[in-house]
C-alpha cells in the first residue's frame, strides 16, 4: 500500500500510455468509466486501508477486448511484483447489474507451484493451483464442471487429476504463460458480459442495453499457508432489520467468498460458545476490521460489507460493497446514519425508495421461503396473506365467523362482494386491472390482492380453481396471495410481519418537514378513517358513500327505494337510512377531529344494488313481498348498455333527488352533533360525474335548502364547502364555468382516464401488458398517470378553474394520487393536495418530500 504511493508518479506516467490504470489515490478513476468496484477500491485506498495493488480496465477497453483487441497483458502484469498471482473481478456501474464471476490465482503454473511448495508448503500450493485450473477450465475453456470437481481442500493428487482432465478435454497442456492466462481470462469475461443472455438479465434489473463493464486486476492475498490464513466477509448491521451488530463469516485456508458457501463449516467472527471465532484466531486483524468498519461508514457515508483476506496473520481488504438490505433494514440504516450525523436528513429521505415502504406496511412472504406459484396476475394491492379458498362473499363471511382465514376467489368483484372482501384475508380475481373494483377496494382495505390472473379457470358450480399448469384446487384448500409480487402460491409459506416502528415514524416525520403538497386519504368507513389517521393523513380527500349502503339491512332498504313508485315512497325508504348515514358521518368526523372530510355523494348506477341471478331475484321478491315478474321487470328496466356512462352520479341526484337530500341532511345533522361536542368541522360535499355547470346549480339549490332547514331545526349554524369531482373530459374543459359555484375541484383520475381513452379499466388488463410490451403505451395509464393526455386535461381544468376563481382548491383523488409521477405533476401544476388509499399515504408523503428535495437541489445547482 505505502509502496503504491511512493511509485505512484512513475507508474502513472507509464499507465497514461496503456489501456489500463493503476488505482492510486490520485488516479483518474470514475464510476461511469471504470465501474463502481474500481471507484470504491480507490476510495478505500484513499482511506489508507490495506488494499492489494489493483489495476482498472475501463468500459471502452473491455468492449474492445470482447471484440478481440487485447491490451498488453505483459505490461499490465509488470505493474505487480514479479511472480505475483492476480485475480480479475467485474466492475459494473451498478453492482445490482451483476457481471461474470471472479477468477483467482492467475499466474499459477508449474514453476510457480514449485516455488510456493517451498515457501508455503505443498498442500497450500496445490490448493491454489487446483482452484485456478478448475476456474480456468470452467469459465475460460468452457469445459464441463463435473470433470473438475474439487474437495474443499484440494490435495496434490487433486491437482494432478485436474491438469490431466484439462489436457484430455482440450488436447493441450494447461497454459503456463501468465500473460496468456490473463489475456484469456479478460477475453472470456468481456464476452460473457456482452452475450445476449447477460444483456437481457441485466436489462431486467434496469440496466441500459449498452451498459458497460469494467474489470479490476488485483494482486492476490493468498488466504492459504502455514500460519493463520483465510478469507471472509464482515458487516456491521443486519441485512434483515438494519439493527447494529457484527455479522459475516470467516473460513481458514480459503480464498474469495468461499466462507459464504453453505457447504462449509465457517468460523464465527465474534466470540461465540458454539465454536471458533476470528476474534480468537486473529484478535489483531479482528480489531483492525472493527476500526475499518467505522472508518468506511463515516467516510463513505454508508453501511458497507467488507471482503477481506488474512495471509499469514496479515489483513488485506479486497473490496467493500453496500450492505444488501431488506426494505425494513434500508429505512433503519438511513435513519440511523442521519441520527449519527453521517448523512443529512434529506439524504436519508432520498435513500429510501417510496414503494419499498409497502414492505413495511404489510405482511410479506419471507424472502427465504420456498415459493410454489400457481397463478400470476397484476400486483394490485401489496402484502401477502394465506387462507382457505372460497368462491362467494357469503362463504367468506361464514369463514370469518368460524375464525378461519380465507382467500376470496372471483371472476371479478362487484359492490355486492364488499362484505366478503372485508371478511377475507386476500382476494384473487380472473379479470381486472389496477383500478378495477377489487384493486381499488383491496388497496383501501390494505388487503393483499392479485387481479387479472387471466390464465386461471374458475368453476363456480364445482367450486374449483384450475391453474395454468393443470393443477386443480378445491374450496377449502389453502393458498397464499402475494399482492406485492402479483402471484398466487400453493400452501402457506413463511411470512415476515409488518414493521411500523419508531424508525418508520421518524423517517415520515422528516418527510413532513420537507414536502410542500398536502396528502389526504380515500376513506369510506370509520375503519378506513382510523387507518388514515394512523398514517397521519391530513384529512379525507374522498369518502365514497355508496359503500355504506351495502352493509346488512341497508341493502334491503336501498332496494325498497329502487322499487318505490313515487317520490313520497322513495323518501320514506331513504329516510330509514338517514340515522345510519348520520352515524357513519359522526364517526368519520370524530375520528378526523377537525381535519377536512370530503364526502362524495352517491355515485353508482342503481342496478349495482340489484341481484343479477335468477335465485337472487327470487330472494328479493320474497323479501319485498312482490311477484317475481315485477322484480325481473324492474331489474331489466334499470339495465343499461353501458351503466358506467349512464344514470349515475349527478344524473341520478337530479332525477332521483331523494338520495342526495337524505345524504346531505345526514352530513349536516352529524356536523351539528359533533360541533356540540367541541369538534370544529367544515364538511366538504362533492358532486360526482359533473359535466355541466347547470348540474351543480341544480344540486346546490337543494343542498342549500336542506342546510337552511337543519339550521332552523337545530338552532345551530354551521359551514360547509361544495365542490365537484372532475372525471369527465367536458368537466375539465368547462372547469371555469363550474368553478363559479364550486369551492374545490377534485380530479377523479380513474374515470377521467377511462373516458379519455374510451377504455374500461376492468377490461384493460386483457391486453394492456401486450400494449406496453409493444410500446403503444409506455405505462398502463390506470397505473401511472398519463401526463401527456389525461395530464393535459388536468392542466386545462386547473388553469381555467383558477382563472375564474383564484382560490379554488385543486386536488386529485384517483388511485394515481399515491404515485410519485402524479404527485410531481400536481406540485408543478399548483394543486393543493393529493388523496390516495390509506395504505399509500406513507408512500405519498415520502415521494412528495423527495420531489421537493430534488427541486431544491436543482435550483441550488442552477444558481450556484
Amino acid at each position: 500500500m505505502l509502496q503504491a504511493r511512493k511509485d505512484c508518479a512513475a507508474v502513472q506516467k507509464h499507465a497514461d500510455f496503456t489501456d489500463f490504470t493503476l488505482i492510486t489515490p490520485s488516479a483518474a478513476i470514475a464510476a461511469d468509466k471504470h465501474g463502481g468496484r474500481a471507484k470504491c477500491l480507490q476510495r478505500l485506498i484513499r482511506l489508507d486501508l490495506p488494499v492489494p495493488r489493483t489495476v482498472a480496465l475501463s468500459f471502452a477497453v473491455v468492449h474492445a477486448v470482447a471484440a478481440g483487441q487485447l491490451p498488453d497483458t505483459k505490461a499490465l502484469l509488470a505493474l505487480f511484483p514479479e511472480g505475483a498471482l492476480v485475480s480479475v473481478r467485474p466492475s459494473s456501474q451498478d453492482p445490482d447489474w451483476g457481471g461474470p464471476g471472479a477468477v483467482l490465482n492467475i499466474g499459477m503454473n508449474d514453476a510457480r507451484y514449485v516455488d510456493l511448495c517451498e515457501t508455503m508448503g505443498k498442500p497450500a500450493a496445490a490448493a491454489l493451483y487446483a482452484r485456478f485450473v478448475r476456474a480456468f477450465a470452467i469459465h475460460v475453456a468452457r469445459l464441463d464442471p463435473d470433470e473438475f470437481d474439487l474437495p474443499a481442500h484440494p490435495t496434490p493428487e487433486d491437482l494432478t487429476a485436474a491438469l490431466a482432465a484439462y489436457e484430455a478435454e482440450t488436447d493441450s497442456i494447461f497454459p503456463q504463460d501468465p500473460a496468456q492466462q490473463l489475456g484469456e481470462v479478460l477475453r472470456s469475461m468481456a464476452r460473457a458480459w456482452e452475450s445476449t443472455t447477460a444483456r437481457l438479465l441485466r436489462q431486467a434489473k434496469g440496466a441500459p442495453a449498452d451498459a458497460g463493464l469494467g474489470l479490476v486486476v488485483q494482486e492476490m492475498a493468498m488466504g492459504v499457508g502455514a500460519a493463520e490464513s483465510g478469507s471472509g466477509v464482515i458487516q456491521f448491521v443486519s441485512s434483515d432489520t438494519g439493527e447494529p451488530g457484527v455479522t459475516g463469516r470467516y473460513l481458514s485456508q480459503s480464498q474469495g467468498r468461499e466462507a459464504l458457501s453453505p457447504d462449509v463449516q465457517a468460523s464465527y467472527l465474534t466470540r461465540d460458545p458454539r465454536g471458533a471465532s476470528l476474534e480468537e484466531l486473529c484478535p489483531d486483524a479482528f480489531a483492525e476490521l472493527m476500526t475499518y468498519g467505522d472508518t468506511v461508514r463515516t467516510r463513505l457515508r454508508e453501511e458497507m460489507q467488507i471482503e477481506f483476506t488474512i495471509d499469514g496473520g496479515d489483513l488485506h481488504v479486497l473490496d467493500a460493497v453496500r450492505v444488501a438490505r431488506s426494505a425494513r433494514a434500508g429505512v433503519r440504516i438511513a435513519v440511523d446514519l442521519a441520527k449519527q450525523g453521517v448523512i443529512e436528513k434529506s439524504d436519508a429521505l432520498i435513500r429510501v425508495e417510496p414503494r419499498a415502504l409497502n414492505e413495511l406496511l404489510h405482511r410479506q412472504v419471507d424472502d427465504r421461503a420456498k415459493r410454489d406459484p400457481i397463478a400470476r396476475g397484476i400486483a394490485a394491492s401489496p402484502g401477502a396473506a394465506s387462507g382457505k379458498i372460497v368462491f362467494t362473499a357469503n362463504d367468506a363471511q361464514a369463514s370469518a365467523a368460524r375464525g378461519e382465514a380465507c382467500v376470496l376467489v372471483r371472476r371479478e368483484t362487484t359492490p355486492e362482494d364488499i362484505r366478503g372482501m372485508h371478511a377475507a384475508a386476500a382476494v384473487l380475481t380472473e379479470r381486472g386491472g389496477m383500478t378495477s373494483h377489487a384493486a381499488v377496494i383491496g388497496r383501501g382495505l390494505g388487503l393483499p390482492c392479485v387481479v387479472g390472473a387471466s390464465e386461471i379457470q374458475l368453476d363456480a358450480r364445482q367450486k374449483t380453481l384450475t391453474t395454468p399448469d393443470g393443477r386443480t384446487f378445491f374450496e377449502g384448500e389453502v393458498i397464499t396471495i402475494d399482492g406485492t409480487a402479483g402471484e398466487a402460491l400453493a400452501g402457506e409459506p413463511k411470512m415476515r410481519e409488518a414493521a411500523l416502528d419508531d424508525v418508520f415514524q421518524t423517517l415520515l416525520g422528516w418527510a413532513d418537514e420537507v414536502r410542500d403538497i398536502g396528502v389526504r386519504a380515500n376513506a369510506d368507513t370509520p375503519a378506513d378513517a382510523q387507518t388514515a389517521r394512523n398514517f397521519e393523513a391530513e384529512g379525507i380527500g374522498l369518502c365514497r358513500t355508496e359503500h355504506m349502503f351495502f352493509e346488512g339491512d341497508r341493502l334491503t332498504v336501498m332496494r325498497e327505494m329502487i322499487f318505490a313508485d313515487s317520490s313520497e315512497d322513495r323518501r320514506a325508504a331513504v329516510d330509514r337510512l338517514l340515522p345510519m348515514q348520520r352515524d357513519d358521518f359522526k364517526q368519520l368526523f370524530d375520528i378526523m377531529r377537525g381535519m377536512p372530510v370530503c364526502i362524495r355523494l352517491f355515485d353508482p348506477p342503481l342496478h349495482e344494488f340489484l341481484p343479477s341471478s335468477r335465485d337472487g331475484m327470487r330472494d328479493l321478491a320474497e323479501a319485498l313481498g312482490l311477484p317475481l315478474a315485477d322484480v325481473t321487470h324492474r331489474v331489466e328496466a334499470l339495465s343499461e348498455f353501458n351503466p358506467m356512462l349512464g344514470m349515475r352520479g349527478v344524473r341520478l341526484g337530479i332525477t332521483v333527488p331523494e338520495i342526495y337530500d337524505m345524504q346531505v341532511r345526514a352530513i349536516f345533522e352529524a356536523t351539528v352533533e359533533v360541533t356540540t361536542q367541541g369538534i370544529d368541522i367544515t364538511p366538504e360535499i362533492m358532486i360526482p360525474l359533473v359535466s355541466a355547470a347547470r348540474e351543480v346549480e341544480l344540486v346546490r339549490s337543494r343542498i342549500d335548502a336542506v342546510a337552511a332547514a337543519v339550521r332552523a331545526e337545530r338552532g345551530i349554524d354551521f359551514n360547509f364547502k361544495l365542490g365537484v369531482m372532475v372525471e369527465t373530459p367536458r368537466a375539465a374543459l368547462r372547469a371555469g364555468d363550474i368553478a363559479e359555484t364550486a369551492a374545490f375541484l377534485s380530479f377523479g383520475t380513474n374515470d377521467l382516464t377511462q373516458m379519455t381513452y374510451g377504455l374500461s379499466r376492468d377490461d384493460a388488463g386483457r391486453f394492456m401488458s401486450n400494449y406496453v410490451q409493444q410500446d403503444v403505451f409506455h405505462e398502463d395509464p390506470f397505473h401511472r398517470l398519463d401526463i401527456h393526455g389525461v395530464g393535459e386535461l388536468l392542466s386545462i381544468g386547473a388553469e381555467r378553474g383558477r382563472h375564474i376563481r383564484p382560490d379554488v382548491v385543486l386536488s386529485i383523488c384517483g388511485e394515481h394520487g399515491g404515485d410519485a409521477l402524479a404527485i410531481e405533476f400536481c406540485r408543478k401544476a399548483g394543486f393543493n393536495y393529493v388523496s390516495c388509499s390509506p395504505f399509500r399515504v406513507p408512500v405519498a408523503r415520502l415521494a412528495a418530500a423527495q420531489l421537493t428535495i430534488h427541486d431544491r437541489a436543482e435550483i441550488k445547482a442552477n444558481t450556484s
